[in-house]
């Protein structure tokens, strides 16, 4: 009796390759979106010895993500930035991971991250007073670099315990760095290294960068502990000193904290300036917010207790991160055969989900590419799958700083709204620019404004 054969998904030809290849280079998102629409929610694609699977379906992403977690380690992108980002949280496996996990979490406990609170109060106020002083010049503002540098800020104050303002040239090593990381993926990691192109040597002087401020920042904890001793730096200190070879237990360190400092401050600073992206063309939000802004916080100070009262704030922050999620792709390997959506997928396939596509999914989000917030009205019950929003990954790799995150872009964005109006500048779009996170290609030019009935300076 002879076996049925295995589903395959459908998907392009090899002769396909060559025109895939470059997509891959300049439109990713678009490559895998127009997939996805011809050929529907399992997408086979064949890239010279690479197989791409792209799975487009809640029920696909549970499996690959969570259910059957252990069969999938990180895969293509993730794989090939460890020759740029190294073992770092991001992209170790196994016993490594675990422990690094377990090094960390604590450091993200609801009471510890409750504490941090007035600290990203303090640096959401003083960012409403640099733009204040922009207020109703006309002239532009890249609010983007401002924001990034806040969220870089709050990262050194609440998981470092260190003021990082000393170090505002990181963000062009890890940008190097991060260009570097995506290259590796789209050239399948068979560029040499040692080629003389332009864009390594910007990453090898990037990567130099960033170990010797991790290097500083290590030596200067060491010199000056903490008071507490339950920051990462500190407890990351305490981990890798079990290591038995130094150069081990070095290699460890840097690859971590590097690995912090880029995914700590920049999905944050991501899904804030997203938001306010999509804020500034809908005026009808704009004014929900700033009443709501208004009505919390009056005049006074914003404080912790208040979260829970900015619901407005909230569906406006989860619905931006259904259009623009912070973590863009999951990118997976199999270990070993597997079935998902019905199709097989053989060990060491490289395995695709897109939380961009699957956060646009005609069945589960009507009208998918419009802005509307109230699709996350608490009060609105839905029958929408638990996988199909998954901004911030899910399963045991489920982002380990979600919560920190997420009160920061709250505190950012309701303060601001609270204060300051902002209008897009005329003739100019954000281009999403797909990187480790789902960065503002362009930056993000906007004018500042008072709001009409606004008579008062920004607290």
């Amino acid at each position: 009796m002879t076996a049925s054969p295995r589903r395959v998904p459908p998907g392009p030809p090899r002769r396909a390759a060559p025109g895939i290849l470059r997509k891959l280079r300049s439109d990713r998102i678009g490559l895998m979106s127009e997939a996805v629409r011809e050929y529907g929610d399992a997408v086979r694609v064949s890239i010279g010895p690479k197989t791409l699977y792209i799975f487009n379906h809640p029920d696909h992403a549970k499996h690959v993500l969570a259910d059957n977690a252990a069969n999938y380690h990180k895969g293509i992108g993730y794989t090939e930035a460890k020759r740029a980002l190294g073992d770092g949280l991001l992209t170790s496996e196994g016993a490594l991971w675990k422990e690094q996990r377990r090094t960390i979490q604590p450091v993200f406990q609801h009471k510890r991250i409750a504490a941090q609170a007035d600290v990203i109060i303090d640096e959401a106020l003083s960012l409403v007073e640099r733009l204040t002083a922009h207020r109703d010049s006309g002239a532009p503002v890249d609010v983007l670099s401002e924001i990034t540098a806040l969220t870089l800020g709050v990262l050194g104050s609440t998981l470092l315990d260190t003021d990082l303002s000393a170090f505002d040239a990181v963000e062009h090593s890890f940008e190097a760095v991060q260009d570097q990381a995506m290259f590796e993926m789209e050239t399948l990691g068979m560029v040499p290294r040692w080629l003389p192109l332009k864009g390594q040597r910007a990453f090898r002087a990037g990567r130099d960068h960033l170990q010797h401020v991790v290097g500083l920042l290590v030596e200067q904890r060491k010199a000056r502990p903490s008071a507490t001793g339950d920051d990462v730096l500190t407890r990351l200190i305490a981990s890798t000193a079990k290591e038995s070879d130094k150069r081990v237990a070095d290699r460890r360190m840097r690859d971590e904290l590097v690995t912090l400092l880029l995914a700590g401050h920049e999905t944050t600073a991501s899904t804030v300036g997203w938001t306010l992206d999509l804020v500034s063309r809908h005026p009808e939000v704009r004014e929900r917010l700033h009443e709501e802004a208004v009505a919390v916080y009056g005049d006074r100070r914003p404080a912790y207790e208040d979260l829970t009262r900015l619901r407005y704030t909230h569906m406006v922050l989860q619905e931006a991160m259904r259009l623009f999620p912070p973590v863009w792709i999951l990118p997976r390997r199999a270990l070993a055969d597997d079935e998902v959506g019905g199709y097989h997928v053989p060990a060491g396939s490289e395995v695709l989900i897109c939380p961009y596509i699957l956060h646009r999914h005609p069945r589960y989000w009507p009208e998918p590419d419009r802005f509307l917030p109230e699709r996350f009205d608490p009060d609105v019950t839905s029958d929408r799958p638990r996988y199909a929003h998954i901004p911030f990954g899910a399963g045991p790799r489920f982002c380990v700083g979600n919560h920190l995150g997420m009160m920061e872009a709250t505190f950012i964005i309701s303060t601001l709204m609270r204060d300051l109006r902002f209008d897009t500048v005329p003739g100019f779009a954000v281009k999403p620019e797909p990187m480790m996170s789902l960065r503002l290609g362009g930056g993000l030019p906007l004018t500042v404004h008072s709001f009409p009935d606004l008579g008062r300076a920004a607290a």
